[in-house]
């Protein structure tokens, strides 16, 4: 069995997870007037960074015209918080350049998919030098009409990197949404890492193939990987 393509989620599962985006959540609700829990928080990580905005803003405000116009703003005061936390402080999560580069010896391309706007995402990227050499694609919450747990992400990155066979993608993310958004998408492997947004506990209540403590284990568990994707492929009859 062969796997064509491995999809990483960014925030929390390859570029470290020091807390920017949960802060820029709360300083730019609280500009406004509005109080966000850590659990209200936790509950949309994963998701598209303006929808979840929009969800958070709702809970506290009842009329949708309103909560329209204040999720506008409030979304700007967003990006301009979280790009003033990642100039500060922005780094791989260790061992995620290699696995890249370990991927991609192995001719499998390589994805980032996020929850960001393309502004966002593409600083990111820029400042940690991660370029056509490093990954094959970048897809950003702009690129799709729906973002996780709609598959559009993971279908996308299969579409720019010329991927045609959900059952030789492998999806990896931090949050129970990264992998909701792989299970609606039916990839082979649909991996969690332990490293990001959500604990052990919650990813467990997921639908997941695996758990690894962070993206660097990903070579380490690729023989196991090969071996159980392709029992499952010849049971159900298909090509390896």
């Amino acid at each position: 069995m062969k796997i064509d393509l491995v999809l990483f989620d960014m925030a929390g599962t390859t570029v470290e997870d020091a807390g920017q985006v949960p802060a820029a959540f709360t300083a730019a609700l609280q500009k406004h007037g509005l109080g966000v829990s850590e659990d209200m928080l936790r509950n949309v990580r994963g998701a598209s960074k303006r929808d979840a905005i929009a969800r958070l803003v709702a809970a506290s405000i009842s009329s949708p015209e309103e909560a329209e116009a204040r999720t506008d703003t409030i979304y700007a005061d967003f990006c301009r918080a979280l790009e003033e936390r990642f100039a500060a402080e922005l780094r791989p999560v260790p061992g995620a350049p290699e696995a890249f580069r370990w991927l991609r010896g192995r001719g499998i391309k390589v994805a980032l998919n996020t929850g960001f706007d393309r502004a966002m995402t593409d600083l990111i990227v820029r400042t940690l030098r991660w370029t056509h050499d490093t990954v094959d694609a970048v897809i950003c919450g702009e690129d799709v009409p729906q973002g996780r747990p709609a598959p559009f992400l993971i279908f996308r990155a299969m579409e720019a990197t010329g991927v045609t066979c959900v059952h030789r993608v492998v999806n990896v993310g931090d949050t129970t949404l990264d992998l909701q958004a792989g299970w609606n998408a039916g990839v082979a492997v649909n991996i969690g890492v332990l490293c990001g947004a959500h604990a052990r506990e919650r990813l467990e209540q997921a639908p997941h193939t695996d758990l690894l403590e962070s993206v660097a284990a990903l070579p380490d568990l690729w023989p196991a990987l090969e071996a159980r994707t392709c029992a499952e492929r010849a049971k159900r009859g298909g090509p390896s």
